[in-house]
């Protein structure tokens, strides 16, 4: 059985940075895609960044590109999200979600993500 657990989340001003963490288990093969949606209050869930496990390739919403990095600790068992440069508008609650197979952050889908954790709450104070 997956289970992600996300952590990390918190209050910072704008400008100011943060790190997500989301440690996994239970993947039986290397073929899978983890990372991070969010949900801002009145929005649908959005798609920000995953990475493929298989070739470690990554993907970003074109709304985090320059300010947020996808890595990956295999070894640990982890994913995490830089987030520097925070604005007020990436304030939403930030879930880990995996898929088995290769990314599909590209369709903006959370419904092709068949694993999720609980979400962590980030706010960026203007």
């Amino acid at each position: 059985e997956v289970q992600l657990q996300a952590s990390g989340g918190g209050l910072v001003q704008a400008g100011g940075s943060l790190r997500l963490s989301c440690a996994f288990s239970g993947f039986t093969s290397d073929d899978y895609a983890i990372g991070w949606f969010r949900q801002a209050p009145g929005k649908d869930r959005e798609g920000v960044s995953d990475i493929s496990r298989s070739d470690g390739r990554t993907i970003y919403a074109d709304s985090v590109k320059g300010r947020f990095t996808i890595s990956s600790d295999n070894a640990k068992s982890t994913v995490y999200l830089q987030m520097n440069s925070l604005k007020p508008e990436d304030t939403a609650v930030y879930y880990c979600a995996a898929r088995d197979g290769p990314s599909a952050l590209y369709y903006n889908d959370a419904d092709l993500y068949d694993y999720w954790g609980q979400g962590t709450q980030v706010t960026v104070s203007s």
